[in-house]
């Protein structure tokens, strides 16, 4: 089967009284002409699993018969208007999932079976919206839908619904635009995202809702939500090999395990301890790849900025073959995590926790009373780690300076955490901890560069490279390194001085 083709769809959707016309939209965000309705019959069949776990998370995956797009199309969520498709096209079994797009969204099925849940015949009449140059702005789509969904009970339902969707080269904002005059013309925005959604409605569980006045644990949770659902989006990408998601899955991994840590006097950290021993797992095995993708960008930089006299041999080619094989090396061992049992097993342990969580009795004070003394404590520890890396040189400054630099992260994370709580009285703090963790973040990339130079350096003398301008460039991390410690020292004066809550 051919490869996954991936497309960003921007639309939105209308309710239009029975009866009623199509809306004229010329005039509107550049349209001068709308061309008359083309007609398309659309057959499209849903899968998920039996508790809905597609869509409970906006995804949708369905095989459509029919209009020009025919095929499998799995429907990330982006923003409220914006959806990532990824398309294969018709063959095989037509009644089995393809086993890409199994595999795509396996963080999200936690391995449950996908099953049909649905079934959608749409009858579609499509204006083309296009600009003085003829150019397509957007599709203006009246859609007759008939759907039945299975389940314990048989639903059937029929309506009618309007459908705005932009080319993808169009501005964004056109789309309020155009929401404007179909406002004007009797249509109001549809309050489902698709026709999926309509069709199962209540057999969707609700997220949980906010409270005026949240608890401690309402908050915490609150957070685990967002980093997990970042961390199985992420997921996709580095299957899709998409640029940054390595380093989004990473991000998301630490900020789960941070907040678990922190966090433990509200959600129980006994409970959650094997947990964060597997989130730590997984962000070691995703290190190499992300690890590979920094120090590479970071070096082709620097050999930049060194005068050409100065680049004896073809250096450029020589890392462009050390770092195909590096990162290579990093991407296999994170596809074999990915789709390893023990990668479920934490996934399933971490779902467990966000819809069944340990909370502790703190976890029911209210959240400002109950979450001031683990922000403390992490403020404390970053104080103590800066402290105990007083007086060092050497290795031991640079590790000990990357130990500062990890607490650093996590105090941040914590602050991040409880900023609907707390607001604007952490941000002059949280300011000066990012501005510590971003300088002692470049000074570790020196300390990994010299030792990724050094490496250089010896085996690219063993295949007869001149070297030497590894070594100047091992010489200028070492300069950077100083000026760097410089920097932190200043930055930390600020952070200890720096305007913050009188309970910190």
């Amino acid at each position: 089967m051919a490869a996954p083709s991936s497309v960003t769809e921007r639309e939105r959707k209308y309710e239009i009284v029975a009866g009623s016309g199509v809306p004229r939209l010329v005039g509107v965000a550049g349209v001068t002409t709308q061309d008359d309705p083309v007609e398309q019959i659309l057959d499209a069949s849903y899968y998920d699993t039996d508790t809905y776990r597609l869509a409970r998370n906006g995804i949708t995956l369905r095989r459509r018969v029919g209009g020009h797009d025919a095929g499998w199309h799995l429907k990330l969520p982006v923003s409220a208007d914006e959806r990532q498709e990824i398309q294969l096209p018709l063959g095989g079994d037509p009644n089995k999932v393809p086993g890409r797009l199994r595999r795509l969204v396996r963080a999200f099925t936690l391995g449950e079976k996908l099953v049909p849940i649905a079934h959608l015949r749409t009858d579609r009449f499509a204006h083309r919206l296009a600009d003085g140059d003829g150019r397509t702005v957007a599709t203006l789509t009246d859609d007759h839908v008939t759907g039945e969904a299975g389940g314990e009970s048989a639903r059937l339902d029929e309506w009618r619904e309007l459908e705005l969707e932009l080319e993808p080269d169009t501005d964004p904002g056109r789309l309020d635009e155009f929401e404007r005059a179909l406002a004007e013309a009797g249509a109001s925005v549809s309050p489902w995202p698709s026709k999926l959604r309509r069709l199962i409605g209540d057999r969707v569980p609700a997220p949980p809702r906010s409270r005026k006045k949240p608890t401690a644990g309402d908050v915490v949770l609150a957070s685990l939500r967002d980093h997990y659902v970042r961390l199985r989006r992420a997921d996709v990408g580095v299957r899709l090999d998409v640029e940054d998601s390595v380093h989004q899955m990473r991000v998301a991994t630490r900020k789960l395990r941070s907040a678990l840590r922190t966090f433990g006097s509200i959600v129980d950290k006994e409970a959650t301890a094997p947990l964060a021993a597997e989130l730590k797992w997984l962000g070691q095995q995703l290190a190499p790849a992300r690890d590979t993708e920094v120090t590479e960008q970071r070096l082709r930089e620097r050999l930049d900025d060194v005068p050409s006299e100065l680049v004896f041999g073809p250096l450029r080619q020589y890392l462009t073959r050390y770092f195909a094989r590096e990162a290579e090396e990093g991407r296999t061992r994170a596809m074999a995590t990915l789709t390893g049992k023990r990668y479920l097993n934490l996934l399933r342990a971490l779902d467990t926790v966000v819809e069944e969580p340990p909370l502790t009795g703190r976890a029911r004070k209210p959240a400002k009373e109950a979450l001031r003394k683990p922000v403390r404590k992490a403020a404390k520890k970053l104080r103590s780690a800066e402290a105990a890396a007083r007086g060092l040189d050497g290795h031991e400054l640079e590790t000990a300076l990357h130990e500062v630099r990890k607490k650093a992260k996590r105090a941040r994370y914590a602050a991040d955490t409880v900023k609907p709580v707390y607001g604007k009285k952490l941000r002059a703090w949280r300011k000066n901890v990012k501005a510590v963790q971003s300088t002692l973040g470049e000074h570790q990339d020196t300390v990994v560069g010299r030792d990724v130079l050094h490496h250089l350096t010896i085996a690219g003398h063993g295949e007869g490279q001149n070297t030497f301008t590894f070594g100047l460039l091992h010489a200028r991390d070492a300069a950077e390194a100083d000026e760097l410690r410089a920097r932190f020292a200043g930055e930390w004066r600020r952070l200890r001085k720096g305007g913050r809550p009188g309970w910190l």
